[in-house]
């Protein structure tokens, strides 16, 4: 899917952000990841003024996926889940 380049980036950005939360929220990771790869990428090409007008809880949130679950620090996916305990015979 392609977007003219009339449509305002920050707008974009607010829409590609708001669609990568709802799926955050639904569980689907990898079109998460996918959303907000394309919204950081379009909000690191923003302008002060431009990063400014988008809603505080949108870059909020975007900086705090990007780091803690996105970021180079992060667990791989797959390798932090727990082990089941096996249950003691009786």
């Amino acid at each position: 899917m392609s977007r003219s380049s009339s449509v305002d980036p920050v707008k974009e950005t607010c829409r590609l952000i708001r669609l990568a939360r709802s799926y955050w929220d639904a569980h689907r990771n990898p079109a998460c990841r996918t959303h907000r790869d394309m919204a950081m990428k379009l909000y690191e090409n923003l302008s002060r003024e431009q990063r400014e007008a988008i809603p505080q809880v949108l870059r909020v949130w975007l900086r705090y996926r990007s780091e803690k679950y996105f970021g180079p620090g992060r667990t791989a996916p797959g390798t932090g889940r727990r082990k089941k305990k096996r249950l003691k015979p009786r």
